[in-house]
């Protein structure tokens, strides 16, 4: 059951105000990553996967792949970063791996005030790998 990929492909087919997915290559890896809302994420999906939905809180999720052949591979990694908004001010996040089948995401959550922007910093390592993604997002309360 892939709850969480069905959940992303009705977020960008629906248009709603999230940004899409996005998707950046980091050394070995390709790298994707979404923050929206958590309230577009239905309660029994919540419930399973342990997380909080309300208006002002959005679920960060990360997914980490690698070429072998013609195929692409989720990987596992250790994920670490913090997300500091335009104040300066700096929320450590915490990311809770969750593995559907041979995916695999990492997620966390953060709470925002309505149009507040982030900008985020993650750490991602496998072995003596490490790569980092950097990124900015304005959050909505929903």
């Amino acid at each position: 059951m892939r709850i969480l990929i069905a959940i992303f492909s009705l977020l960008s087919a629906l248009a709603l105000p999230v940004q899409a997915e996005q998707k950046v290559d980091l050394g070995p890896w390709e790298v994707h990553y979404v923050v929206f809302n958590s309230t577009f994420i239905p309660p029994e999906v919540a419930t399973a996967y342990g997380l909080k939905r309300n208006g002002r809180n959005a679920l960060i999720n990360i997914s980490v792949l690698k070429a072998e052949g013609d195929d692409k591979v989720a990987q596992r990694v250790s994920v670490e970063g913090s997300a500091q908004n335009l104040l300066g001010n700096k929320k450590q996040l915490s990311f809770k791996e969750v593995r559907e089948g041979e995916s695999v995401y990492y997620l966390s959550q953060l709470t925002f005030s309505n149009e507040e922007t982030f900008n985020f910093d993650i750490t991602l390592t496998q072995g003596s790998q490490t790569q980092r993604l950097r990124f900015s997002q304005q959050l909505y309360v929903d």
